[in-house]
């Protein structure tokens, strides 16, 4: 059995270290994509606090479509270009923001949501996914979220 929690006091540095870890640890030797964006999906529930949704959108046909996630029901197919995850997607950039409902285009899929990190997922110089957390809170994620959440997008890139 499985058991990742984060340990309660310990720096945002070594919160993502541990999660990555645990991420790895789940991730290694697995070859079936959405049982690797299920776990993950869940230990970023666990070890992140302040999030309603934790998840996956997946690059299908050339738009995003809904993947293994932890939180209320969402849109299931994004247009690229469309909302934070098809902005991310669009540019292949981590979109960070403090606001969704100053974010032009936003796709509210959940109403209690205040702020958003979308970070791509790339394999081979291609997005092939992103991951998404949403928050209730206003500025909730900051610049080492940003960083913690690529590192664990680029762990993922040959795993998903």
């Amino acid at each position: 059995m499985y058991d990742f929690k984060p340990v309660a006091g310990q720096s945002r540095q070594d919160l993502y270290a541990e999660l990555l870890a645990a991420a790895g640890a789940l991730t290694g030797g697995e070859s079936d994509g959405v049982a690797n964006m299920a776990n993950v999906a869940a230990l970023l529930a666990e070890f992140l606090p302040d999030l309603n949704w934790s998840g996956f959108y997946r690059m299908v046909e050339g738009e995003l479509v809904l993947g293994p996630f932890i939180g209320r029901p969402a849109c299931i197919r994004i247009p690229l270009g469309k909302g934070v995850c098809g902005t991310a997607a669009a540019t292949g950039q981590t979109q960070l923001v403090e606001d969704v409902h100053a974010f032009p285009g936003h796709i509210a899929c959940d109403a209690a949501s205040r702020s958003e990190l979308v970070v791509p997922i790339v394999r081979e110089g291609a997005v092939i996914g992103v991951i998404d957390l949403d928050s209730p809170l206003p500025a909730r994620f900051d610049q080492d979220d940003a960083r913690g959440i690529e590192q664990l997008a680029a762990l993922l890139a040959d795993r998903i």
